[in-house]
């Protein structure tokens, strides 16, 4: 090629175009704000006897000189955090520039990127801005962009998801957020109702009602009583009132891009069950729920904290959900599970009749309990190991449990099946994982 032709070529190449840096809602500066006020709280909190003694102490020129000082300083803190965050969407990564005085990028890399979810805490969505949570491969915590107005962070996802796809950088902003379809509605009546047949619900409340009583007869100790009460109280209103808050109005619908979730009475939530990553699907039925029929589905996503799918629902619903979620796999009726032999009663007296064990072509289906009943369903295509455990009483009565790991790091097992049986159910397994990750689709979107 002659010095022409090369300048030729040069000439035609197209120029990259600069990356535009973004900042968040200008709103944003009220939420950093708290940070030295939190502080302050803080040290408070900890030695409450110094902080009483130092509030005596001030005069009421001294604590306006105090608020004069703090207030400005937790609105110059917000403004310049803010105003030093900025991020920006390349061809291939999603990039967070964050840090007042030490500086921290972070490179998401659009291809890693399994899930995004749209939460509006109660003053967000009075403000009608919104915060983005970011599921990438490989990493436990969230990275998040809060807050972005309503729409722009709408707008930031379905783009986000596209490029994701494979969509071209100068298209992707075009696709906009892939229409979803219905498939289920928690009413809220039912959900009320699920909890109160829940006895977790009656057990803290029960505790949190008798156990402060006794221990103030045996102690006559006000603080032993508060500190106590107060955790109890807690836990009572957060497996009563604070799930009713949260899973309010639940709803999943099916999208190009998985399944989606929005819930939330105050705090509204748009999650996303990214298409591929399911590991594992708990069916739980408490007794309480039987009667009418009712069913909890529970997830272990690979690298989500994503964990209901669906809070309560008809039988026939749910499975028709865990149909969408795991496409080809079928929920094995309560008839086709085996329950282990009748000698490993000797190992676990009574309980051992809630176990069984049910495999098809398509899935490892362990069940486990008596009074709430969890069965759970984990693909050929997801499992990563499979172990054979034996203890000495179990090796006595001849019988072994089947462990089956998953790629979110967790376990199902198969209890106290038959010694001979184990073993061939070790070794059938090893071959099923094989074949079914060989038969798997790929983990994309959009597709």
């Amino acid at each position: 090629m002659t010095a022409q032709g090369v300048d030729d070529a040069v000439q035609e190449k197209p120029e990259k175009e600069p990356v535009t840096e973004r900042r968040l809602h200008p709103i944003t500066p009220l939420r950093r704000a708290w940070a030295p006020v939190a502080v302050v709280i803080g040290w408070a909190v900890h030695d409450p006897d110094q902080t009483q003694r130092q509030l005596t102490r001030l005069t009421t020129t001294t604590l306006l000189i105090a608020l004069a000082v703090i207030v400005p300083a937790a609105a110059l803190y917000g403004f310049l955090t803010w105003w030093f965050t900025h991020f920006a969407v390349t061809d291939s990564e999603l990039r967070i520039r964050t840090g007042l005085l030490f500086r921290r990028t972070a490179h998401i890399r659009l291809e890693r990127i399994q899930a995004i979810d749209v939460t509006q805490p109660l003053l967000a969505r009075v403000a009608g801005v919104a915060k983005l949570r970011l599921d990438v491969v490989g990493t436990d915590k969230k990275d998040e962009l809060a807050f972005l107005g309503e729409r722009e962070s709408r707008a930031l996802r379905a783009e986000l998801l596209a490029r994701a796809a494979g969509f071209a950088p100068e298209t992707a902003h075009e696709v906009g957020e892939a229409p979803a379809r219905e498939l289920l509605h928690t009413p809220p009546r039912d959900l009320a109702l699920s909890l109160v047949l829940t006895g977790a619900t009656w057990g803290s409340l029960v505790a949190a009602l008798v156990v402060p009583p006794l221990l103030w007869m045996a102690t006559h100790s006000v603080w032993t009583v508060l500190a106590t009460a107060l955790p109890l109280l807690g836990a009572a209103g957060a497996s009563s009132v604070g799930r009713f808050v949260t899973e309010y109005d639940w709803t999943v619908g099916e999208s190009p891009d998985g399944l989606r979730i929005d819930h939330g009475l105050l705090d509204r939530t748009h999650e996303t069950v990214p298409p591929g990553r399911v590991q594992t699907v708990r069916i739980v039925e408490p007794l309480l729920w039987r009667r009418r029929g009712w069913v909890r589905v529970e997830l272990d996503v690979a690298g989500s904290s994503n964990s209901v799918l669906v809070p309560v629902a008809p039988r026939e619903v749910a499975e028709a959900v865990v149909a969408r979620v795991l496409p080809g796999v079928t929920v094995p009726p309560l008839s086709a599970l085996s329950r282990p032999p009748r000698r490993a009663g000797r190992c676990v007296p009574m309980w051992w009749r809630g176990y069984g064990l049910a495999v098809n072509g398509s899935v490892f289906a362990a069940r486990q309990g008596l009074l709430r009943r969890s069965l759970a369903l984990v693909p050929h295509a997801k499992v990563q190991s499979v172990r054979l455990t034996q203890g000495p009483w179990e090796r006595l009565w001849r019988v072994a449990d089947v462990h089956v790991d998953t790629g979110a790091n967790k376990t199902v097992t198969a209890r106290l099946r038959d010694a001979q049986e184990a073993v061939e159910l070790l070794t059938s397994q090893a071959e099923r994982s094989r074949t079914g990750r060989k038969e798997a689709r790929p983990d994309r979107w959009m597709v």
